[in-house]
């Protein structure tokens, strides 16, 4: 609908369910607001566009014509928490005088809009508005560093904390109920959007971007990063004829509707891969966390070829997929210069031999000096993938750097797994050898920091930054630790919480290349659990949210196949919950096999059982959960044979 009001015209679009209705008003500056089930939660706010020439898209604007058009699809992605997603949006688009138009989509998940651009030549943009004027002081869920820390529960207008920033996703918890999100997706060639209280307005939040590095210099962590010295004033200099990032505001009625959320991958572009069939997602078996410490072995571990023959051994003989090698397999300068400790090509022979890809780190800016040179001697030896480390940063070079990667990466077909990284923005999609992304503070704080993660952390970020995309927390520690016994200990680490709940991170979280962070002799002091573990899949046909509340406790169901799974955690707080079966498949009948917390759990956090029931989708279980405890059940189909069965003349094979 459009209606004019004086000189000024409005326009209306709502999402296809009719929940989220938008008003877009056109008059000397664009703004949008939004009402969700009828309640207004977001004033009219301003977006535009700075260019260095001084013009200013979006200001005293003059519509050159407009047009409405609705999209009904089914996705099929190459892989993610669920095999379909309904793709369903009503869509207006604006073209305005000047070589402008701004898009705005409404889809049951959220509301979504992108400036389009068709100007001659290259443009340089000082600037971007994208405000966020929210009709009442919200709870907001701030994450005040790039990518790796915990988050900050205040209010909207609370910009005197510092550092008043927020990368994104931010969660905003308003009084009735309603969650709200605000992320990006299809973000390339262009600096990523972060938040900040607005001081000068009140309930506002205001997007910035980091400005175009000018100067870097090695600095941090052992140089592994490059340290911004001096900058530009602008945040991008690119093709003036171009699509630019969505921004995203995301709904959900209850806490729960987050987790199969899914507006970031919808809004992406479409895969650029054309053959994508060699992209494996799976588990790792990975060296760094556990700091090799592989015990009752014959040989001294470390960062040598017999340590690493063991670990592709234990891979092969667990179904693991890979094997990461971490820092240290070569100078961290010089990617072509293996360590002396290293028999790089006996490693790839007897893991080509074994069906075990060999994944090797890398500092970022290392990789991208050797790139063409390092890409082709890791094809020569056959390495399966990358783990690309310490960019640290989300300006326009760092975005650009990822992408390309990306695209050469997948020329030798290998998948490329992002750390030290700004959080995921749909890139997964277009470039699905992305295989994973970090952008967490995950598992590895408890080696190097005294507050570590916490169970809190841990049922937090399925709600914020799991919306985003895939997230690499690498969990799986062995030994696990209450809260008044967890010290950080750097070569001998381990978790806060229950080991049900590092089990149950396999479920909840989702990751397509999920690392078991211990070492592989610990885990094979278990069999059944090893067992348990490696066999819980990376990437699902269906994902069911259950009960579940932010930072409190998370609950869901997933499907791989004819298996479902089903996924418990909680904070420090103990807990139990009922949860019903109906996800399950009516009128069939299920093995459960269930790892719950111990009766001890809450003095050893090692302690758990395992037990098995029959079960069917009428039927409920009692999740008993201790202090930063976890549940995990594997539902298997009873009467229902998994091997394909083949006829061969009278015979059966």
């Amino acid at each position: 609908a459009i209606a004019r009001i004086g000189f000024a015209k409005k326009f209306t679009i709502q999402s296809p369910d009719r929940k989220i209705s938008v008003t877009i008003e056109v008059d000397k500056n664009i703004t949008y607001g939004i009402a969700f089930k009828d309640s207004n939660y977001l004033l009219p706010s301003v977006i535009s566009m700075s260019l260095a020439d001084g013009r200013v898209l979006g200001q005293d604007p003059v519509i050159r014509k407009s047009s409405y058009h609705t999209v009904a699809n089914r996705l099929h992605p190459l892989y993610g928490i669920s095999k379909e997603i309904d793709e369903h949006y009503n869509e207006l688009r604006i073209d305005f005088k000047g070589g402008y138009a701004i898009v705005f989509r409404a889809y049951d998940e959220g509301f979504a809009w992108r400036f389009v651009t068709d100007l001659p030549g290259e443009i340089t943009v000082d600037a971007e508005r994208s405000d966020f004027r929210f009709a009442g002081n919200y709870a907001a869920y701030f994450h005040p560093a790039l990518s790796e820390s915990f988050y900050r529960v205040q209010k909207i207008s609370d910009s005197q904390l510092k550092p008043n920033y927020s990368s994104l996703p931010v969660l905003i918890k308003t009084p009735g109920g309603a969650n709200i999100l605000i992320h990006e997706s299809d973000v390339f060639n262009y600096p990523c959007l972060t938040v900040a209280a607005d001081g000068a307005n009140a309930n506002s939040l205001t997007g910035h971007h980091s400005l175009y590095p000018k100067r870097v210099v090695p600095g941090g962590h052992m140089n592994f990063n490059l340290v911004v010295k001096e900058t530009e004033n602008f945040i991008a200099r690119t093709t003036g004829r171009r699509n630019f990032p969505w921004r995203l505001i995301a709904f959900a009625e209850q806490d729960k509707d987050i987790l199969n959320n899914q507006l970031v991958y919808l809004l992406a572009s479409e895969n650029k891969i054309p053959d994508a069939s060699w992209i494996k997602p799976g588990k790792v078996a990975w060296d760094w966390w556990n700091a090799l410490n592989l015990s009752g072995v014959p040989f001294k571990t470390g960062f040598n070829t017999d340590t690493y023959k063991y670990y592709i051994d234990f891979a092969a003989a667990n179904g693991i997929a890979y094997v990461n090698l971490d820092e240290g397999w070569s100078d961290q300068f010089d990617l072509l210069k293996v360590s002396d400790k290293i028999d790089m090509e006996e490693l790839v022979r007897y893991a080509k031999q074994k069906k075990v890809g060999l994944v090797l780190w890398c500092v970022w800016w290392t990789l991208d000096k050797q790139m063409d040179a390092a890409l082709q001697q890791f094809e020569k030896w056959g390495i399966a993938g990358l783990k690309v480390d310490f960019m640290d940063r989300d300006d326009q070079v760092v975005v650009e750097f990822q992408e390309r990667l990306l695209k050469e990466a997948a020329k030798k077909k290998m998948i490329v797994n992002y750390h030290g990284a700004y959080h995921p923005t749909g890139m997964a999609r277009t470039w699905p050898n992305n295989i994973n992304v970090e952008g967490v503070r995950g598992l590895e704080w408890n080696k190097f920091n005294e507050e570590g993660t916490t169970p809190e952390h841990a049922v937090t970020i399925p709600f914020i930054r799991m919306f985003a995309g895939s997230m690499d927390y690498t969990p799986g520690a062995m030994n696990n630790f209450n809260q008044k016994d967890w010290r950080q200990v750097f070569d001998r680490p381990t978790s806060q919480g229950t080991r049900c709940q590092q089990l149950a991170m396999n479920v909840v979280y989702f990751a397509p290349l999920e690392m078991l962070a211990d070492a592989p002799t610990a885990y094979e002091k278990e069999p059944d659990y090893l067992q348990f573990l490696s066999r819980i899949p990376t990437v699902w046909d269906t994902t069911v949210p259950l009960n579940s509340k932010v930072a409190e406790y998370v609950t869901l169901a997933r499907r791989a196949g004819d298996d479902w799974y089903l996924g418990a955690m909680t904070n420090w707080t103990p807990r139990k919950l009922s949860i019903p079966l109906d996800f399950l498949e009516p009128g069939k009948r299920y093995e459960a096999e269930i790892y719950a917390d111990g009766i001890n759990a809450d003095k050893v956090g090692s302690d758990y059982t395992r037990t098995k029931k029959e079960v069917g989708s009428s039927d409920s279980l009692t999740a008993d959960m201790a202090p930063g405890g976890g549940y995990v059940v594997k539902f298997t189909r009873k009467g229902h044979s998994p091997y394909n069965i083949v006829m061969f003349g009278n015979s059966i094979t």
